[in-house]
Parts: C-alpha cells; structure tokens; sequence
C-alpha cells in the first residue's frame, strides 16, 4: 500500500487542527508553515476535506479551518478516504469488482484479506490517538515488531 503525498499532507494538517488548543480556526498559512506543506497544494486538500465534511472554514480576518467534529470521532481512514478514495485499490478498482481465473483466482481473497487489515488498523485509530501520542495497543504492538522497522 502506498499514502500518497495527498493523504499524508491532509492527515498532518487535520492532526495540527486536532492539537489546536483553543476552538478559533487556524489559518491555512500556520498549518502549511507547522508542517512543512506547501501552502496551495494544502488549500486545495482542506477544500476536499471541507467538502468531505471533516473540517469547517471561516472567512475573514479571524478566519481558518477546525475539525467538524470533535478529533476522537475522525479516523485516519476518514481522512484519506475524503482525499483519495478507497483504501485499497487494484488498478483503480475496489476488490469486490475484481475477478481472476485460472492460478489467479486466489488473489481476490488476498486483496480483501489486505483491505480487512488496513481498514482494522487505519479506522481503528483516531486524530485523538495520533495527536496525543496514544496509539491503540493493537497497532503499537504492530510498531514494536522486531522486523517492522527494516525493508526485506
């Protein structure tokens, strides 16, 4: 599986919304400067994820973007869904739409098998978790995994 810069970008900026401290909306400016984003590459991720229902924009002087719900109830599937589509794709398209013959009839349940995981770990796991450093048992056992850390 590969985040795009995209996905990656947009989970960034909703996690410095998500550590905001206070409820005033955050200038896309400070966002893009706090995470090294190139700024009109950021307007237009905050643009979908507005659209997406994810953040609230502000216009004026005392404008910016805040999440639209409180960050325990966004996951980070949530945010890559709203920017990039599915999370598992095969060619573009969702592993239920796929079909194989022959020796390679056994890659359709892998790929669902592949889907079931990402979708346990990346809706398992919330802006909360993430900005707080609290990442779910589950997934920090993943992480400590002697071979996680190191490329085959």
């Amino acid at each position: 599986m590969r985040i795009s810069a995209r996905a990656d970008y947009a989970v960034r900026a909703a996690l410095q919304l998500a550590a905001s401290q206070d409820d005033d909306p955050v200038k896309a400016e400070a966002i893009a400067e706090a995470q090294d984003i190139p700024h009109k590459f950021l307007e237009g991720i905050l643009n979908d994820m507005r659209r997406g229902g994810l953040v609230l924009s502000q216009r004026g002087g005392n404008g910016g973007y805040r999440l639209a719900k409180p960050a325990r109830s966004i996951s980070i599937a949530d945010v890559i869904r709203v920017v990039d589509g599915p999370l598992v794709s095969v060619r573009g398209v969702r592993p239920p739409d796929l079909s194989y013959t022959g020796p390679a009839q056994a890659l359709l349940p892998l790929w669902i098998a592949l889907r079931a995981n990402v979708r346990e770990i990346l809706d398992g796991v919330t802006l909360a978790d993430v900005a707080s450093s609290d990442l779910p048992a589950d997934v920090s056992a993943l992480a400590e995994a002697p071979d996680a850390w190191t490329n085959p």
